[in-house]
């Protein structure tokens, strides 16, 4: 088959030939139709993950049709379309058994501790555990969106920060996630403020209904979180880093009301062992801090009914669909790239 092809940490992405996979016990093979490219997979061609072996594949967000299926798997067959959360749990733990695969102890992650979806095909393990059932009026781009980036901001908001109708949101980074968490909060009845560096980003925020943008570059922190403060009347309720820098966590931090509510979703990156984090504003304003790990299988049914009567619309969040020498090409830059949206990765292309 087909694959993006990462040699070593930081080297030149290559699309070449590989061996295809095979299905493991109680797992399957999908083949891919669509795949996001996602900063994580950024994360990963920069070496800031220790599970990685080289050579990689490298993709964590897809969705396709089954094509071939593992011993003892009892919930799918081949031709089932099928999307995955980006953690995949053991199907055997407490957590799992409690429907919180999205923090496993034994977990799989495609594209991090085996080879990902930035090929024609992806072996998935714990099938009847992970797999998640697509209806047919969502197509593949659509469904690869989900597995990251829209899920984790959807748990994000919902599960994590439990945000109410009429409280402001504000999200740092208007990429995949932070996009993603300006449609949902709106979906939910909150009002938000997004903050991005690319005016073209904050510009689709808005169409989505974002109350307020504020353009980052250019500024020095403490003049967004101001001019947030100033249009929240004392702060938001609940922020969201979508980003994953020491700038865009403090800024979302900073931007909170006493007693706010803070979601770390991007990844950050240590600096000198530790990322630096404005703790005493945590402490004196009684700051909640909280985590968000992508969303379990069993959690998608609520979010997919929501897509399919409209509330949400992700599709509206796809702005390109590439090919695979594409990608490559794109990959080591982007986490520096202006994207005003999702770039999906069709293989076939």
């Amino acid at each position: 088959m087909r694959a993006m092809v990462l040699d070593d940490v930081r080297a030149r992405p290559e699309v070449r030939e590989v061996a295809a996979p095979f299905a493991p016990d109680g797992g399957v093979v999908v083949d891919v139709r669509a795949t996001g490219l996602c900063r994580s997979d950024w994360h990963a061609w920069a070496g800031h993950d220790d599970d990685i072996a080289w050579p990689h594949v490298p993709g964590h967000e897809l969705a396709g049709v089954v094509s071939a299926v593992g011993a003892g798997v009892q919930r799918w067959r081949v031709g089932d379309r099928v999307t995955v959360p980006f953690v995949c749990g053991c199907g055997r733990c407490a957590w799992c058994a409690a429907g919180d695969a999205q923090v496993c102890p034994d977990q799989e992650q495609p594209g991090f501790t085996h080879w990902g979806s930035f090929a024609e095909q992806v072996a998935l393990h714990a099938a009847d555990t992970n797999l998640v059932a697509l209806p047919e009026s969502v197509d593949f781009a659509t469904a690869a969106s989900l597995g990251c980036r829209f899920a984790t901001a959807y748990r994000a908001l919902v599960a994590r920060a439990h945000l109410k109708k009429g409280e402001w949101v504000t999200v740092v980074g208007a990429g995949g996630v932070g996009l993603s968490a300006v449609m949902i909060a709106r979906a939910l009845g909150a009002q938000v403020v997004a903050v991005d560096r690319n005016p073209a980003a904050l510009a689709v925020a808005a169409d989505l209904g974002a109350e307020h943008t504020v353009l980052a570059g250019g500024e020095d922190a403490a003049g967004v979180e101001a001019t947030i403060m100033n249009l929240t009347d004392g702060g938001a309720h609940v922020a969201v880093d979508a980003v994953g820098s020491e700038q865009t966590c403090a800024t979302a931090l900073l931007s909170l009301r006493r007693r706010g509510r803070h979601v770390q979703v991007g990844l950050l990156p240590p600096v000198d062992g530790h990322p630096r984090v404005p703790m005493s504003r945590v402490i004196g304003w009684e700051i909640d801090v909280l985590g968000s790990h992508g969303m379990a299988a069993v959690d998608y049914p609520g979010m997919l009914a929501l897509i399919e009567s409209g509330a949400l619309a992700p599709q509206r969040l796809v702005e390109r669909i590439i090919g695979l020498d594409e990608a490559a090409a794109l990959l080591p830059g982007f986490d520096t790239a202006s994207v005003a949206g999702m770039t999906i990765i069709d293989p076939a292309r």
